[in-house]
């Protein structure tokens, strides 16, 4: 038996156990239930928890598995969802009591998936009002805080994920990301976020915020867990438009491959951005690392990089805009003001406007494509600082003085625009022991070589294996 504690252990070490019978999905569902029970009044991770339902759910998968009817790896497995994610009679709130009494009457996809599968969902997560922030904060149901120090941020908008994730509340949570919303919070709370493709995981049933940007997606502990949570969440959805009608592979089976060889490209204009010296420190030694792997490594030039976020910026806020209209015209006054703010400004967004921020990403599509003509994937920082007291507006960063959301999505947003995916794995920690995130780019639709180098590097490292002193 494993001598971590069983909230510790991570997704694929549980369905191990649990197949082999050693353990129960009761005692695991009990030790998270506890672990919550004794941190969510620090954390905040939930807005709803649904300790008898899972309990019930639990003792169901433990008659399954006895009597040889194993359905999958996630089989007893608690997981915990944004609430976002529509599931059949659980309210769902988007992070605003304006929904405190909304209930669903049908399954998100993922949702479904994930329930044919056998996980056990243990509840709904605390997240920045209706996935519009990047920092975590939210009055109404309050602040999410972050495992490593209670007085600073999770993360946004996905804040619940990250810290129930990080602290052993969840093996595993499914999130949204827009502009980072996975790789923001995994960065600051030092666990793995995945963003795959657009199109890859299918958004039905998951309240949006732009549309043409949003992206479904894992947070775990490891790779291999977001390998073997991809495994069950990925492929086509008739219904959603925008899902990818292409197999999908067997995700744990790239992670056996070496890197060797592989050609990694280092963004030369995502270095020139606003960086803290100890995290640019930190991502120059994951390179090295990376190298000692026997990865190839060259900087590669992306002249519009520094036009991306702009441009994604326009297009989610009109988006975003356009989805929540009724909402600002009927509930406006009730808005988390940073939110209303943006939703507000979403109206002066010109059809101009938007058309011509669509032609600037074709564009940039065309570009991101062109790099990969000489790289396999890209590198560059998760994030350029480290988790910051909840409340902060803007960061000095050397000598320059920058807003909070521009900084926390200056590397992530790009690749919503683009739809490639992208993950990030922790690669070290501050002098205050804070976690620091690298971020690894793919091809469309190749999330295997994203996963496969994630995973070599850190089966090569010890930074996922650091816990909160919680």
């Amino acid at each position: 038996m494993n001598s971590k504690p069983l909230y510790f252990l991570s997704v694929s070490e549980l369905s191990h156990l649990i197949q082999k019978k050693e353990i129960s999905p009761v005692e695991v569902l009990e030790a998270h239930l506890s672990r919550i029970e004794s941190l969510e009044p620090k954390l905040n991770s939930f807005i709803t928890l649904l300790p008898e339902q899972a309990r019930e759910d639990a003792r169901e998968a433990e008659k399954e598995i006895l009597k040889g009817k194993y359905r999958s790896p996630l089989h007893g497995i608690p997981f915990g969802l944004k609430d976002l994610y529509y599931v059949k009679g659980i309210r769902n709130t988007s992070g605003s009591k304006i929904y405190d009494h909304f209930i669903p009457q049908y399954d998100s996809t993922v949702a479904f998936k994930l329930k044919e599968a056998g996980a056990i969902l243990l509840g709904k997560l605390n997240l920045h009002p209706f996935a519009y922030g990047t920092t975590g904060e939210n009055e109404e149901y309050g602040h999410m805080h972050n495992p490593w120090n209670l007085h600073l941020i999770a993360g946004g908008s996905s804040g619940g994920n990250g810290s129930s994730v990080a602290s052993g509340e969840c093996p595993f949570a499914m999130s949204s990301d827009t502009g980072g919303s996975i790789r923001i919070p995994a960065s600051l709370c030092g666990i793995v976020g995945l963003k795959p493709t657009y199109g890859r995981v299918s958004r039905y049933g998951i309240v949006p915020l732009a549309w043409s940007q949003d992206h479904a997606g894992p947070m775990a502990r490891t790779v291999e867990d977001c390998a073997l949570i991809m495994n069950i969440v990925s492929g086509y959805d008739p219904q959603d438009p925008t899902s990818a009608h292409l197999m999908v592979p067997d995700y744990t089976q790239a992670l056996k491959k070496e890197i060797k060889g592989i050609r990694l490209g280092v963004i030369k204009e995502a270095l020139e951005l606003p960086i803290e010296s100890y995290v640019k420190e930190s991502f120059w030694k994951a390179v090295d690392q990376l190298t000692d792997l026997e990865a190839i490594i060259s900087e590669v030039s992306f002249p519009i990089y520094h036009y991306g976020s702009s441009i994604a910026s326009i297009i989610q806020m009109a988006e975003a805009t356009a989805y929540h209209i009724e909402l600002i015209r009927k509930h406006g006054l009730q808005l988390f003001p940073p939110v209303r703010l943006r939703l507000e400004s979403g109206i002066f967004i010109s059809a101009t406007d938007y058309i011509q921020a669509e032609r600037a990403r074709t564009l940039f599509y065309r570009q991101s494509l062109e790099l990969f003509k000489t790289v396999d994937l890209l590198l560059t920082p998760t994030l350029p600082t480290t988790a910051f007291p909840i409340g902060t507006t803007s960061l000095k960063i050397g000598e320059q003085k920058v807003n909070v959301v521009s900084l926390l999505t200056q590397y992530t947003r790009p690749f919503n625009l683009n739809g490639f995916p992208a993950i990030t794995i922790p690669c070290g920690f501050s002098e205050n022991q804070l976690p620091i995130g690298l971020q690894i780019i793919g091809r469309p639709f190749d999330e295997e070589t994203v996963l496969r180098t994630a995973y070599a590097y850190q089966q090569s490292t010890d930074w996922h294996l650091k816990r909160p002193p919680l």
